[in-house]
């Protein structure tokens, strides 16, 4: 019941409910439910740590295609149990119209009344539906255990696909789209493998079982039957079952779009606030929700048009039937028990399709969950692991450009034929106007991103031909926007290095200067952060990621504008730390306050996608080029604020 990698556990207690203790409002427990907790944990079993094996899909291999058979037949042995307890209740209970005809003829129909075979029927007619509610009850408990099996897999192959995608994926996607793939999708299929799949097979093999009985019971009634109603059923169903194809594509892009605008407007929560914009973000969530409820109604006004159509149909073909059947007993072709037994057979053979329609709204849901599933599950990183890539050995930093071009869009390039070198143990800033090309350097140093040609590579080995690994777990790296998880300080300072002791973690928040805001915690470093951390401010979550990334114990270590949404205090104490923890590795730093920029050995002056000047701060300012005007106008605005540079 921990946070997870950090080891802090759940906080209990904490600090007074309800208030705020050191800046953070209360994460804890309640005091009121604070003995039920502690029972809870009590008896709560102890979970080994889970063994999960993560690989990357080399580059031209597929993943194996996602399919419901697949995904069922992984657990083959619940799913013929299933089979089983399916055929037992399916075949055993259609025992009981027969017992009511064969009553009937040998029973009651002529006087002296034979209550010993009547009574014999009764016993087995309650041993039948005993037999058969067993087999129903073991057919739903397996199906609910196959079930849990396929979405507990589904959920961790989806999930463990979008970590290999590439960040251009998750750039262009919405993230309500994508939690409606492991939500609502996963749902659906979870409904049909739990109920809409056994339900199949047993509608269908009832229905083959009662034809079968119907002609042996009386050929003709049941040859009649064949030729009058099944036909206009199939045509019915034809129907149905290509309207119904696009109506549930509609819903399930529908529920993508709701839960992408809900998702957008939660977390931008405080933009929609600051700006007024709550009457226009209902007016825009109307419009999405409006489109999803008419998709809604598409099917379920097709859902209207084949029930009852398909109700009518069983019903005048069962006058039909009854019309000629009367006759046929009229002239001594056939037995009232019989006709009553065919009768009850035919009501059976009706019932299966009103449900299989019933289900067959499942069945077209989960169809269009499993197309959407698909189509994520096929789509391939842009950025992918060579199949022929090795491990990155233990590297000292050297860092080359070579003829680099690149364009997140290959026709529109950001940057062009960049040459460069970095020597291990350097530290290096970037600067330069917005748009210039200074963070996607940094990107393809990580290799979020490859090159559209020329060669990135780190002590002489290419990037493209290292697994992502062994390159990333020697990297370190702090975004412009921190990003913290859900859980304790110790859990996002540990999130790169999970092993780490409390020494460690004590001694990076020291290297960063966090002691003030750690002591006035109320747990310390296992204090609980808010999703996001939002309980932080800005400057707070950047040392945080600072220090995280510290922890890491990179070679390489890249900073993008780590600084920007720092206070002129804290900046001040990042860069004393950033002498201190950059010694001897290299460092890449894409510096938006030239203060940064000063401290590092060189600086690399980027305009348009081209390196312009290198050199060191020093050089730089007696070449009077770029960077002089760029210092220079940095200067005088620092001097109109009041403010020393």
């Amino acid at each position: 019941m921990g946070w997870g990698g950090g080891g802090g556990g759940m906080m209990v207690g904490g600090g007074p409910p309800g208030g705020r203790v050191g800046g953070l409002p209360f994460g804890g427990i309640p005091t009121e439910l604070l003995d039920g907790v502690r029972r809870l944990q009590a008896s709560e079993p102890d979970h080994p740590k889970s063994a999960v094996a993560f690989h990357q899909i080399p580059a031209g291999q597929e993943a194996e295609q996602l399919s419901l058979f697949r995904l069922v037949t992984h657990y083959k042995r619940w799913l013929i149990e299933s089979a089983i307890f399916v055929a037992i209740a399916s075949i055993i209970v259609q025992a009981g119209p027969w017992l009511t005809g064969y009553a009937i003829d040998h029973s009651l129909r002529h006087a002296p009344y034979h209550l010993d075979i009547l009574i014999w029927c009764v016993v087995a007619y309650a041993g039948m539906i005993v037999i058969g509610s067993g087999a129903q009850w073991a057919q739903a408990r397996t199906s609910g255990r196959l079930a849990a099996g396929v979405m507990h897999d589904l959920r961790i192959r989806v999930f463990a696909h979008l970590q290999r995608l590439s960040l251009d994926f998750f750039t262009e996607e919405k993230a309500g789209v994508l939690m409606s793939r492991m939500t609502s999708d996963i749902e659906n299929l979870q409904q049909l493998v739990q109920d809409g799949i056994a339900s199949f097979a047993t509608q269908g093999l009832t229905m083959a079982t009662i034809v079968i009985i119907m002609f042996l019971q009386c050929w003709q009634l049941a040859a009649l039957t064949i030729v009058a109603v099944v036909p206009a059923l199939l045509v019915m169903s034809i129907w149905f079952q290509k309207a119904s194809d696009h109506g549930y594509d509609r819903i399930r892009d529908g529920i993508a779009d709701v839960l992408a605008d809900l998702s957008e407007s939660l977390h931008g929560a405080r933009i929609v606030t600051a700006h007024n914009r709550q009457r226009q973000n209902i007016v825009v969530h109307r419009e999405v929700v409006g489109e999803y409820r008419n998709a809604n109604i598409y099917t379920g006004t097709i859902n209207a048009i084949y029930g009852p159509g398909t109700l009518a149909i069983g019903i005048l073909g069962q006058a039909l039937l009854l019309g000629v059947g009367g006759l046929m007993v009229a002239h001594g072709n056939l037995s009232p028990g019989v006709l009553v037994a065919f009768f009850l057979y035919l009501n059976r053979f009706f019932a299966p399709i009103q449900l299989l329609v019933q289900q067959y709204n499942s069945l077209q849901s989960g169809r269009a969950s499993i197309t959407k599933l698909r189509g994520l599950l096929e789509t391939q990183p842009d950025v992918p692991e060579a199949a022929n890539a090795v491990d990155l050995p233990v590297i000292v930093g050297r860092i080359t450009f070579t003829n680099v071009d690149f364009g997140y869009d290959p026709q529109n390039l950001v940057l062009h034929g960049v040459n460069l070198t970095i020597e291990p143990g350097e530290s290096v800033a970037f600067v330069g106007p917005t748009g210039a090309g200074k963070s996607t350097m940094a990107k393809l140093v990580t290799r979020f991103y490859d090159p559209t040609s020329g060669s990135v590579c780190i002590d002489g080995h290419d990037l493209k031909n290292v697994t992502f690994h062994s390159l990333r777990s020697q990297l370190g790296v702090v975004p412009q926007e921190p990003f913290l998880f859900a859980g304790t300080i110790k859990d996002n300072l540990t999130f790169a290095n999970p092993d780490a002791s409390d020494d460690e973690v004590n001694d990076a928040v020291r290297r960063v200067g966090l002691e003030d805001l750690v002591d006035r915690l109320p747990e310390g470093i296992n204090t609980v952060v808010h999703e996001r951390g939002q309980s932080l401010s800005a400057g707070e979550r950047q040392l945080l990621a600072l220090a995280r990334a510290f922890l890491a114990h990179p070679r390489v270590l890249v900073l993008d504008e780590a600084t920007s949404n720092l206070d002129l205090q804290s900046e001040t104490k990042i860069e004393h730390a950033l002498d201190a923890v950059l010694e001897n590795r290299t460092a890449v730093l894409i510096a938006h306050r030239l203060s940064t920029a000063k401290r590092a050995d060189r600086i690399v002056v980027v305009e348009r996608g081209t390196i312009v000047e290198v050199g060191s701060h020093d050089d730089l300012i007696a070449q009077g080029g770029a960077y002089a005007a760029m210092y220079e106008t940095w200067i005088r605005q620092g001097a109109a604020e009041g403010l020393a540079p």
